[in-house]
Formats: C-alpha cells, sequence, structure tokens
C-alpha cells in the first residue's frame, strides 16, 4: 500500500528501521507534538502495512518478515532471553525448539557436548546445535524461505509421535484474552501440536509483543508453565498470567 507521508512521519519510520522499536513517550518529546498526533502517525504507518502498535509504542511490521531482517532487533535482550532458558535445560532431556530470533538464543546458549537431544523444525537452529555438538533431530516438512523453518502436515505428524521434557517457543503476540499468537498459521499449528506433547512449555518472548495479538492463536495462558521476557509486561498482564499459573522469569 501506497501512501504519502509528511516529514515527521517519514522520520518516525527511519528510527524504526534503525532501532526496531519506538515509545510514544519518546518521540512526543522528540518531536515537541501532542501524544494524539504521535498516535495518529502511527495509526497511519500502521494501516500503511510498516508498522504494528504496541503497548506505549510501536514496532516495526513482523508479519512474516525475513528471519534476516528480525534478526537485528532486540538483539541484547533475545540474548538474555537464551541465556535464561537455556539454564533450565538438565542432561538427558529430550527437548524440542521452534524456529525464530529468539529461539536461536536459546541453541546458542546450551552447553556444547551436552548430553540432551533436541528435535527442531528450523534449519539454522539445527546448524547452531551441530556446531556445539549436541544430538539434534530435524523434522521434515516444506522449508519456508523466509523463516528457514519446515512446516506442514508432514511436520505436525512427526511432532505428534515425540515426547518432550521441555519445549521452547517464540511467539509473536502475547495478550490476557488471547494468549499466545503468530502470524504464520503453518508455524502456530506447529505450535499447537509441539505443546500437546511437552511435559512443560516455556515461551520464550521480548518486551515488544506484549498487547499485541496476531490472527493465529496457538495456546491460551493456561497452556504454557512459564514466560521467559527480558522485562515483565503491564500488571494486568503479570496477573493474568499468575491467575493462570505461567511463572514469568525475566532474564
Amino acid at each position: 500500500m501506497t501512501m504519502s507521508m509528511n516529514e515527521r512521519q517519514q522520520q518516525l519510520l527511519g528510527m524504526l528501521e534503525s532501532s526496531g522499536e519506538v515509545k510514544v513517550a519518546g518521540l512526543k518529546e522528540t518531536f515537541g507534538v501532542t501524544e494524539m498526533t504521535i498516535r495518529r502517525d502511527l495509526e497511519k504507518l500502521e494501516l500503511a502495512g510498516y508498522v504494528k502498535r504496541t503497548f506505549g509504542g510501536a514496532i516495526l511490521a513482523s508479519k512474516d518478515v525475513a528471519l534476516q531482517d528480525r534478526s537485528v532487533v532486540m538483539t541484547e535482550e533475545k540474548n538474555r532471553i537464551g541465556r535464561a532458558a537455556a539454564a533450565l535445560v538438565t542432561e538427558n532431556d529430550s527437548i524440542f525448539i521452534d524456529g525464530g530470533t529468539t529461539t536461536l538464543y536459546v541453541a546458542r546458549h546450551l552447553k556444547p557436548g551436552m548430553n540432551i537431544t533436541v528435535v527442531t523444525n528450523a534449519l539454522n537452529i539445527a546448524l547452531e546445535l551441530l556446531e556445539r555438538g549436541i544430538t539434534t533431530v530435524v523434522t521434515g516438512g516444506m522449508a519456508l524461505e523466509t523463516t528457514s523453518t519446515l512446516v506442514g502436515p508432514g511436520t505436525v505428524e512427526a511432532i505428534g509421535k515425540m515426547a518432550f521434557d521441555r519445549v521452547f517457543l517464540g511467539t509473536t503476540g502475547i495478550t490476557a484474552k488471547h494468549g499466545f499468537s503468530n502470524s504464520n498459521m503453518y508455524e502456530a499449528e506447529i505450535k499447537r501440536m509441539a505443546i500437546v506433547q511437552a511435559t512443560e512449555v516455556n515461551v520464550v518472548v521480548d518486551h515488544t509483543k506484549y498487547g499485541a495479538k496476531e490472527l493465529f492463536s496457538f495456546a491460551p495462558l493456561s497452556a504454557v508453565h512459564r514466560v521467559i521476557c527480558d522485562r515483565l509486561p503491564e500488571q494486568s498482564l503479570v496477573e493474568a498470567c499468575r491467575e493462570h499459573g505461567v511463572q514469568l522469569l525475566e532474564a
């Protein structure tokens, strides 16, 4: 969708492209305009498909954005999340790690040569694990170029025949009402099956996903045991997680 942008909106988009995230409060100060003006700007950019509004700000639109484009956003936060998640894995575990930029950091922080078996539907994660000398099982399926993941009926069927001690899943959005969601229906299907086959379900998420809601919900809050994040969400979401027995682990 094409649209005409004023100079402020063009600058705003430029800031988003360089940092991946903006906050309304900061933009109000930067441009010397009202909060309502900034919100209108963000709404216009969202309608054009450039951004996705979040609680208190906006991030670059993430609908199937290529993995290499997403991998440079929130890298320090994702690194911390990955380290905290990997610390939960114990010897002899059978785990599943699905595709995504945050889950990749989980694989990167697993101890080399660890006596575990990791199943993944992500080709880049499989390569990471092989370099670390970790026993790796790759599901079959159709390869998605944008995410380096394998998806489809074959993938779902393969996962359905396994049992995991714990799974680590990414999410594109999390809300109290809709739970965890993803913009890709095929990946959402895989996440659902992984949850069914798991003893313990972990979701890794950075704070830009709070309040975001994608089309395909793959789990209510109650289906997940732990959320590993870089910072805690707003109080209402914290309370909703507590009500549903979800542990919030701040990395």
